[in-house]
């Protein structure tokens, strides 16, 4: 399931519902929250900060392999290159008022997900999220 979404500005709900409502995702609450979670994380980073002013486009495409039983979610878009896994991680034995602020988002989706992947390809950043899914 693809989809093209342009401009993204003001949108980050139309596209984490339209992602969410794929027929690839697995009808598993637990599964759900953390599907969720980690796709709207990396939804909001690319509207909020790959754009100025979010007017661009970010292409969604699920897909849900029989086989292995793996759900991708890659989320491909043009804005200013970032790489967020190479942002370090926070360190959560210091208080919420201790830490730096930020960072938090994507160390929870490398939590939630079995694999995230980063790439830069054709003036492209194109994340691409899997988690291993119960047939």
């Amino acid at each position: 399931m693809k989809k093209r979404f342009n401009p993204i500005k003001d949108k980050s709900s139309e596209i984490i519902e339209f992602v969410m409502s794929s027929p690839d995702i697995p009808d598993d609450d637990v599964l759900k929250f953390k599907l969720r979670l980690s796709i709207e994380e990396a939804v909001e980073n690319v509207v909020r900060y790959a754009y100025d002013g979010g007017i661009g486009w970010l292409e969604t495409n699920i897909d849900f392999n029989q086989d292995t039983l793996l759900l991708t979610i890659q989320l491909r878009d043009a804005g200013v290159p970032f790489n967020p896994l190479e942002k370090e991680d926070p360190d959560l034995t210091l208080s919420a008022e201790d830490r730096n602020i930020g960072g938090l988002g994507i160390f929870l989706c490398k939590k939630m997900m079995d694999n995230i992947e980063y790439r830069y390809e054709d003036g492209n950043n194109v994340l691409t999220m899997t988690k291993r899914v119960q047939g």
